[in-house]
């Protein structure tokens, strides 16, 4: 694997960080690179001292003192020499009380001992430049620190097992293959080899395009699953949108009065729906513009919000059946695109005749009581059914992000080329497009990988990874 940190000492240092979230019960310290093992000592003792013989069994010790004083608090030691770590470099984890002050003094021992602190995901850098994992599953390490449900999570740890490496690195094998059969007719035109024919070429690489295009389909799958969906709740005044939003959360997250207009911004909070991650966001009620300034300007980001939205709940007062049209003719005349949109009746509990709330065409619709949970059930199973019908369904084991996404593609338009290079003899040109489609490929993997690309990804890592 090729080093492309930026300064060449980066990858001597011994680095450390805290890898625990503070305020925790427990603490850890990791502390890896050649002098791992030596700064570890300088800090820690115990009945047993760390060595290659007592590695990877967890330790009893104290912190020890720098200015020669008695040990201090007790601490675990675990000693894993590389390459068999994390990192693939010696590795020494220090757990030690939690809080803010225990942990923090124990990193500043650390680091006085001639370790420095590591950078953002440093430590998962050095995982991958050492080979022990390649940059899809190192991504994937990011995904699970980030994932906010728990579809998300399996996402990222089928990732983390290498699914979507194995089989990239699987179909750039093939096209390594392909791409020797063609440069030794460039090297070798006047001889009488036993080539693959044309057409055996051209059926390896359709191939490829074929399970690339799978893998490249998976991509809005996989952005759904990662990022979440832009949920917004939207309606007029007092039609019972706070109250949905408490409803869907499961606790009083916004205040609830029968007064027009409580809501005067918009709350946003993360959920998760269904397996889905959802970003929920209540809206201030829409309506003619008022003679108060705060309600203008909170009908406005109410505005903004439904510009933004992926997918909308529009909330429509359900009590009144008399006032039941001009609350739907008002709600299309609010929404631009109706294909993202979901038709909430609400208040059903109040309604003395649901038979007379007019229909709705090309639009789904429940109905609901956001006070006594009516409905909500059904509301969630229609807000899945609406996510995964604007997206194609998954044709692949694990689905792709963007960036592999944008790799892939660039691969299925050189090998595309290809094969109509083939087709027509042209093989230099063939050649130079298999080139292409190879880097690209590998630059999904790491293989490939630039230095900007790499500093790019790792650094949107917390420190500790």
């Amino acid at each position: 694997m090729q080093n492309f940190f930026s300064d060449s000492r980066q990858t001597n240092d011994t680095i450390a960080a805290l890898c625990t979230a503070p305020g925790g019960a427990l603490a850890i310290v990791r502390i890896s690179g050649p002098e791992a093992l030596a700064v570890a000592s300088e800090v820690w003792k115990g009945r047993q001292s760390l060595s290659e013989g007592a590695a990877r069994v967890m330790h009893l010790g104290k912190v020890c003192s720098r200015d020669g004083g008695p040990a201090g608090e007790p601490c675990l030691a675990v000693y894993m020499k590389g390459p068999r770590s994390y990192t693939g470099e010696d590795t020494v984890e220090l757990q030690c009380h939690g809080g803010a002050f225990a942990p923090k003094r124990l990193l500043d021992a650390v680091l006085a001992s001639g370790a420095r602190l590591a950078e953002p995901g440093e430590f998962t850098k050095r995982a991958f430049l050492n080979g022990r994992m390649d940059l899809t599953q190192a991504e994937a390490v990011a995904d699970l620190i980030n994932a906010k449900s728990e579809s998300a999570a399996h996402l990222a740890e089928k990732q983390m097992s290498g699914l979507i490496g194995t089989a990239v690195r699987n179909e750039r094998g093939k096209l390594l293959h392909v791409l020797a059969e063609v440069e030794s007719r460039l090297d070798f035109p006047e001889e009488e080899l036993d080539w693959l024919p044309a057409e055996n070429l051209k059926e390896i690489l359709n191939g490829c395009i074929k399970v690339i295009g799978k893998m490249i389909r998976s991509r809005k799958n996989g952005a759904i699953l990662r990022n979440g969906m832009r949920v917004v709740i939207a309606g007029r005044p007092n039609s019972g949108k706070s109250s949905l939003l408490n409803a869907l959360l499961g606790y009083d997250r916004a205040i609830v009065t029968p007064m027009p207009g409580t809501t005067r911004d918009t709350l946003e909070e993360f959920a998760s729906f269904h397996g889905i991650p959802v970003r929920l966001t209540d809206t201030a009620g829409l309506r003619e513009a008022t003679g108060d300034p705060i309600e203008n300007l909170g009908i406005t980001r109410s505005r903004d919000s439904l510009r933004s939205a992926e997918i909308v709940f529009w909330v429509m007062d359900a009590s009144s059946p008399a006032t039941a049209g001009e609350s739907l003719e008002y709600m299309k005349s609010q929404t631009e695109n109706t294909a993202n949109l979901i038709a909430v009746w609400n208040k059903m509990d109040l309604n003395p005749a649901p038979e007379q709330l007019p229909p709705l065409s090309g639009i789904p619709s429940v109905r609901i009581s956001a006070r006594n949970g009516e409905g909500l059930e059904t509301l969630l199973d229609v807000f899945e059914n609406t996510v995964w019908n604007k997206s194609e369904s998954s044709e692949t084991e694990c689905e792709v992000s963007a960036r592999h996404a944008e790799l892939l593609e660039s691969a299925k338009s050189e090998l595309e080329q290809a094969v109509g290079e083939i087709d027509s003899g042209f093989w230099e040109l063939a050649a130079s497009c298999l080139h292409a489609a190879i880097t690209a490929l590998g630059g999904v993997t790491g293989e490939d990988a630039n230095p900007d690309m790499l500093d790019e990804i790792f650094s949107r890592f917390c420190i500790g990874k």
